[in-house]
């Protein structure tokens, strides 16, 4: 059994589907969890803001030491999915989709690593994308922020590992959450249906729930994940991507 007692972590996006699930997993692990989205998530350590404002991001590190006392694990988890062609894209797209996506990571972990490297080490694990490991298609801007969090995640796993800080990934596929129902309700798809669909195409036999996501979040967080540095893992059951 995981045990995080004494644990500190800050988790982004920390209201949605898998933020909300990766909170529960690390606190009922025993771990003291701020979590961060544009709204205050719960009746525990929260700092609601902006993430596509570089000011927050820049110092949110510091402010959840000082909410926790330390800081040892940062769960980089928010992100945004824009979906279609290049020729569909707009400016807006784009700079949007690389705020949240690319430059909150980045600024983020460029705040915590110093944090954790005073205090002896740590865990950054990053939520990526098998579609930013394999990439597939109509989803350009998504699939190359993705590349670039799994790209970030293998430099700073070897950059920092002398330090005892370990950077590691989750590329999920398709996840069962309020977000991927919510992009199918605007194409005008039934999302009880298109999720129907989507089971049947994964070899496992569903789509994965926010806890699968979690899990893998929660094993990479922890001691028994000790030799992994700058892993991608895929939790795909089994799926491609297509």
């Amino acid at each position: 059994m995981i045990d995080l007692t004494g644990k500190r972590a800050l988790v982004t996006g920390a209201a949605g589907g898998i933020g909300g699930a990766v909170v529960a997993r690390l606190r009922d692990a025993g771990g003291t969890v701020t979590g961060t989205d544009r709204t205050a998530s719960d009746g525990h350590h929260s700092i609601p803001g902006d993430l596509t404002d570089s000011a927050f991001c820049d110092s949110l590190p510091e402010r959840a030491r000082e909410v926790m006392g330390g800081l040892d694990i940062l769960v980089n988890n928010a992100g945004i999915i824009t979906r279609g062609p290049i020729t569909d894209a707009t400016d807006d797209d784009f700079a949007r989709s690389m705020a949240i996506n690319v430059e909150a990571p980045f600024r983020l972990c460029r705040a915590a690593i110093p944090i954790m490297a005073e205090a002896g080490g740590g865990a950054i694990v990053n939520v990526a994308s098998c579609w930013g490991v394999h990439p597939g298609p109509n989803h350009p801007i998504y699939v190359m922020s993705k590349a670039a969090i799994a790209s970030l995640t293998q430099c700073l796993g070897m950059d920092h590992a002398h330090q005892n800080i370990r950077v590691n990934a989750v590329c999920p596929n398709e996840v069962n959450t309020p977000m991927l129902r919510t992009g199918f309700s605007a194409r005008g798809i039934d999302p009880d249906t298109a999720i129907d669909t989507l089971n049947a195409s994964v070899p496992l036999g569903r789509i994965a729930e926010p806890e699968d996501i979690a899990d893998v979040i929660l094993f990479l967080a922890s001691d028994q994940a000790r030799y992994l540095c700058g892993a991608l893992i895929e939790a795909n059951g089994g799926k491609p991507v297509q």
